[in-house]
């Protein structure tokens, strides 16, 4: 369990009881170019994950899994919007309706809502971010309390941790990490692998985090920062500490960063540096530092700071609560929950799993 930066927990609920319960819709990073072999489908589906979908594309489209594109995962346990590409060189699209009756079954269901032709397949990360919309059911604690915490997220930012689905089950991926690392020359396929080396990577990110939010500083800056430009991935730094820096920050015009691991010094210096030494000396720690290395990962950069977009919420009903807010690309709803309470999932109730959840 990480620890949450905002003080104690202000409410108990449960999420995911019906799939529209968590709404998300991708922002597109780009407009179709309306020509090209590859057809642009935006989806609106539930019941299923992503991976599924680019599957049933395959299979409606006759086409290899190869063919398929997506710009991000989105969860099974969701109704979400998401951009898929086909590629179909020369070829009329088969008709909608095959596809959407494909997607046809007990506890999903798969729409069309735009079709459109581009220039090139869809590649991960290609997407502005992803808008939220989240209903808390049987919402338990002081409403007032509840709204405090809301406006300190919207004024403050949450820790922008690493989600619990980019560990796999129980947070098994990290394991299976080490265990590729020790044994090198096993086989393993490619999506596999770079599954894993994202979950080593990002354990060692929120180990970084975890610190600097039990220390308070995780939305301020150290002596040697590495500073990120809020919706880039661009850095700066590190550079003396200014009056103009700290207004910045104030203004979450630039976030503190974590490195996320690979070869090569850390371009932290100083404080920073020593912070981010400090967190990854344990025996697990270098051992995943060392497999990333080998594997070739170069060192990066994550902000420390994620800061909820036209963050809103309402009461529906007393025990209802609603929420919703936008969030960069490869960032994490459940940060902002974690930062309410204990907030169970009721979609583990109430489906068998028989699919693998995205991550």
């Amino acid at each position: 369990m990480n620890p949450t930066a905002h003080g104690a927990p202000v409410l108990t609920a449960t999420i995911r009881q019906d799939p529209a319960d968590f709404r998300v819709d991708e922002i597109d990073g780009f407009e179709a170019s309306g020509s090209g072999e590859h057809l642009l489908l935006t989806i609106e589906k539930a019941g299923m994950n992503t991976a599924f979908v680019a599957r049933l594309l395959a299979q409606w489209a006759g086409v290899d899994a190869r063919a398929v594109g997506y710009a991000g995962l989105k969860d099974r346990h969701a109704l979400t919007t998401q951009r898929f590409s086909v590629q179909l060189p020369g070829r009329a699209a088969p008709d909608i309706a095959e596809l959407e009756a494909l997607g046809a079954g007990a506890h999903q269901s798969l729409r069309v809502l735009d079709q459109a032709r581009h220039a090139r397949k869809l590649p991960r990360g290609a997407l502005a971010g992803n808008r939220f919309v989240l209903t808390l059911r049987d919402v338990s604690g002081d409403a007032a309390a509840i709204d405090a915490r809301l406006q300190t997220i919207a004024a403050r930012g949450v820790p922008n941790y690493f989600g619990e689905q980019r560990f796999g089950h129980d947070g098994g991926n990290v394991d299976k990490a080490l265990r590729m690392f020790a044994e090198p020359r096993r086989r393993i396929d490619r999506e596999q692998r770079a599954m894993l080396l994202s979950a080593a990577r990002s354990a060692l990110f929120n180990r970084v985090l975890a610190a600097r939010v039990a220390s308070g500083d995780w939305d301020a800056g150290l002596e040697g920062e590495v500073w990120m430009l809020d919706g880039s991935r661009s850095v700066f730094g590190p550079e003396p500490a200014s009056e103009a820096l700290a207004a910045r920050v104030a203004a979450q015009d630039i976030h503190p960063t974590a490195p996320l691991w690979g070869r090569g010094a850390l371009r932290s210096a100083a404080a920073a540096l020593a912070r981010e030494a400090a967190a990854l000396e344990d025996a697990q720690s270098l051992a995943l530092r060392a497999g990333l290395e080998a594997a070739g990962l170069s060192q990066e950069r994550r902000a420390t700071r994620l800061c909820p977009g036209d963050l809103r919420w309402s009461w529906p009903a007393p025990d209802r609560l609603e929420l919703a807010f936008a969030l960069p690309a490869g960032c994490y709803a459940t940060a902002v929950l974690a930062e309410l309470g204990t907030i169970g999932n009721g979609a583990v109730r109430r489906l068998a799993p028989a699919q693998p959840t995205d991550g």
